[in-house]
């Protein structure tokens, strides 16, 4: 009987963050920078007769909670929110804040602490050595994942170094 032997050696690789991300605008500032500059040096690619980004989200996500408190400071409710994208994520806590029908159901009022949110980016990214490899933000930690050449780690640690807010 045949034995699988090993092609490939896949990397995951992660940055906690000495300090967690401020919130969402300063995640979406990152992102915004990395998909207008591709500051790896990834390169377009074709699949299936298709055109590819060198650098693309392929997936976000956004929660909080809204805490529903009485007069005497007493929480009574609490909610949580989730969404696909900021805007949603956004539209979904101002629509939530703004129902009086849920203010009276649950029998206070409700208010949204932002340094409670999680937020999550992935970034897929084609090197140009062929790979293709994902780049996970979350408020506390980045992760490299899906990689196999350390030159990789390399370009992404190199450039993490050179954000701030990453350090």
């Amino acid at each position: 009987m045949a034995d699988f032997v090993s092609k490939s050696v896949v990397k995951s690789s992660v940055r906690e963050l000495s300090t967690p991300l401020a919130g969402k605008a300063e995640l979406n500032s990152i992102i915004g920078t990395i998909v207008a500059n591709n500051p790896w040096g990834c390169t377009t690619y074709i699949s299936g007769g298709e055109n590819f980004p060198a650098v693309s989200k392929s997936s976000e996500s956004y929660s909080g909670t809204i805490v529903y408190e009485n007069n005497d400071g007493k929480q009574v409710g609490r909610i949580t929110v989730k969404a696909q994208t900021a805007g949603g994520f956004d539209s979904a806590i101002s629509g939530i804040l703004g129902l009086e029908a849920l203010k009276t159901a649950m029998g206070g009022v409700g208010s949204h602490d932002s340094s409670d949110d999680g937020f999550s980016i992935t970034i897929k990214c084609h090197a140009a050595n062929g790979e293709f490899y994902n780049v996970t933000f979350k408020r506390d930690k980045v992760t490299l994942s899906s990689y196999e050449d350390d030159a990789i780690l390399d370009t992404i640690e190199t450039w993490a170094d050179s954000v701030p807010a990453l350090a």
